[in-house]
């Protein structure tokens, strides 16, 4: 008994099984989708209807990089408190964990004031808004309606699935455009689509304007609105729709771990929606299967660190101000972010552009859209933010 404490203080001492190691795994993805568009001598990574990837050069060894603004991950997280929690639960990994993820769905519960059976848990909300996707376009037909551009996740799945993506322009504000959205609904929509804030272009909706949108049309067609982002918006869960779900609209909100709470790597999420719709998905899929209980832990003491949570939004923000500020004093204009990236236009070809910010171990992304070349940077600390713009301002002088 003695040797197994003192074997279990010295493994969390020593950190054997650490959080970074775990966050590895997505890269390992990406890096091998670069490889296999690079084989092929594809200029675009990813290719929609509508906007493109570029295909970036090979990623390196993000241990080696400079600057990792690449995939809006939290720098600051996860908070210490969930770490611990994480180390210590591993200590119970030999048994299956659906009383803490109950716990958890609880006080998830609790906070976002709906009931415990309107919540479904899964391994990030990637992975929700796919599940749903899959359910409701179960055969080929229907269509899904989000803006240009959106978070793909879903509609590639529903695409996939035989679906069609009817995609409309933002605004010239960068909004969702909701007037012209509820025009594109027709006879075959079986869903509408929004992330807000959105990803890529880190901007955000009016929430009253998108409230009253989603009452209204969730009367024809369910509504799923992606709040990945939500907590690093100025006005926070202000202005989130979770509020349709309690009132009983056909409305579905989803909500990551992966952001504010800097736990991408440890992968756990939660959607929120009708008691009928979350029945329909667990027929198919278990939400909660694909979850840790290391990871449970660690999101139930994330959930409590609120000065970490404060902290890391304030530290964002700063660094998103100061990018903001460098760029604008280059005559380069960002789209308005209300999130942990920018998005901001590029003269460069984006396979050139990324060439050069790769060279100087930076790592960011590049798309087009709208017949326009842009940058997509992940805010990092501070100093990565300094890095980013020194080279910025040499690759683009």
């Amino acid at each position: 008994m003695t040797n197994t404490h003192i074997n279990r203080r010295e493994w969390l001492k020593k950190g054997v099984l650490t959080l970074g190691s775990i966050a590895l795994i997505p890269s390992d993805i990406w890096a091998n989708t670069v490889i296999e568009a690079q084989r092929h001598n594809q200029k675009f990574l990813y290719q929609n209807s509508l906007f493109d990837e570029f295909t970036p050069p090979e990623l390196p060894d993000l241990s080696t990089v400079k600057a990792r603004l690449i995939w809006n991950e939290n720098p600051y997280g996860p908070s210490k408190k969930a770490a611990k929690a994480f180390q210590e639960r591993v200590f119970d990994g030999n048994h299956y964990s659906w009383k803490a993820l109950y716990q958890l769905i609880e006080k998830i519960a609790t906070k976002e004031q709906v009931k415990p059976n309107q919540i479904m848990m899964g391994p990030g909300s990637s992975d929700l808004l796919e599940k749903t996707a899959l359910v409701l376009f179960p055969e080929k037909g229907g269509n899904v309606v989000s803006a240009d551009p959106c978070y793909m996740s879903l509609v590639h799945v529903a695409k996939a699935c035989g679906g069609n993506w009817k995609s409309i322009k933002l605004t010239k504000d960068y909004q969702h455009d909701l007037d012209a959205m509820e025009e594109a609904i027709d006879e075959q929509t079986k869903l509408v689509y929004i992330t807000n804030p959105n990803n890529p272009t880190a901007t955000i909706t009016d929430a009253k304007k998108l409230k009253d949108f989603c009452a209204r049309v969730s009367e024809k067609v369910p509504v799923f609105i992606d709040e990945a982002y939500i907590e690093l918006s100025d006005a926070g869960h202000k202005n989130s729709m979770v509020s349709l779900v309690a009132e009983g609209k056909n409305v579905m909100v989803a909500r990551t771990f992966s952001k504010i709470h800097g736990m991408a790597g440890l992968r756990i999420g939660y959607m929120m929606a009708s008691e009928p719709l979350l029945e329909k998905i667990q027929k198919i899929t278990r939400g909660g299967m694909g979850i840790t209980g290391p990871t449970i832990a660690a999101a139930s003491a994330s959930m409590d660190d609120t000065e970490f949570l404060d902290s890391c939004k304030q530290k964002i923000a700063e660094g998103r101000t100061y990018t903001t500020n460098f760029l604008k004093d280059m005559g380069i204009e960002c789209m308005p972010s209300q999130t942990n990236f920018l998005m901001f236009p590029i003269q460069l070809d984006g396979n050139e552009f990324l060439e050069k910010i790769y060279a100087e171990k930076v790592v960011a992304r590049a798309f087009r859209f709208w017949d326009q070349n842009w940058c997509r940077v992940s805010i990092g600390t501070m100093e990565e933010m300094k890095i980013f713009t020194k080279t910025i301002s040499e690759i683009l002088a």
